[in-house]
């Protein structure tokens, strides 16, 4: 009985600790979210137990599954990461799932504290430090807009090529409507970090024949 509490207890923090970090990524509208997090750090922790308990005493091993999980978890979080128009997205979603296993282990063989204090740091890392400093860095980010002039939109990517850091893509295509052709951009850019979103609408506001359809 003693046991099968021990082995409940460990099933149920990886899936509570992983589940936290999860709960972080969904709320941040990451493809792995809660359900992805907490099933990692379940299955973690399980294999870890089936390696400890699940062959006898005599044969116990639970190093060499650990190990497997650390090199296996890697397949999971590489089909988080895509490589679209000279971007890579993703590796930050690829790592939280490599350390959510981690949890998991932890959890598996017993080490609570370990898992615990893992799981504050993580949340630390993404949360708190990301809003103390979020002008460090760079990011990605995809406009669309509209003009209906082709001078127009030449004017606007060339002032929004002197201010951001990289054009990664422009592509431009025109269609006819009722009230005459428009003429449709979308581009990627790298920028810093900050209020990027507030300055490429005051580029916007500078244009009356331009509308912005999308920011990302």
């Amino acid at each position: 009985m003693d046991m099968t509490l021990e082995i409940t207890l460990r099933l149920f923090i990886a899936l509570l600790l992983g589940g936290i970090i999860g709960i972080e990524r969904e709320y941040r509208s990451k493809e792995a979210g809660f359900r992805t997090h907490f099933l990692v750090a379940l299955g973690s922790a399980l294999f870890c137990i089936v390696s400890q308990y699940g062959f006898g005493i005599d044969t116990k091993d639970s190093s060499r599954v650990a190990a497997q999980v650390v090199s296996g978890i890697g397949f999971l979080g590489a089909g988080t990461i895509i490589f679209q128009k000279n971007v890579v997205r993703g590796l930050t979603t690829a790592a939280g799932i490599w350390v959510t296993a981690a949890i998991g282990l932890a959890c598996g063989t017993g080490m609570y504290v370990a898992a615990a204090i893992a799981t504050a740091l993580v949340l630390v890392g993404l949360e708190v430090i990301n809003s103390f400093i979020p002008t460090v860095g760079t990011t990605t980010v995809q406009l669309t807009f509209t003009a209906t002039t082709k001078e127009s939109v030449k004017r606007v990517v060339d002032q929004i090529k002197d201010d951001c850091i990289e054009l990664y893509s422009y592509e431009l295509r025109d269609r006819r409507t009722s009230q005459g052709e428009i003429f449709e951009a979308s581009i990627e850019i790298k920028v810093k970090r900050g209020n990027h979103n507030e300055r490429l609408i005051d580029y916007m506001d500078e244009f009356d024949d331009v509308t912005i359809s999308s920011i990302e």
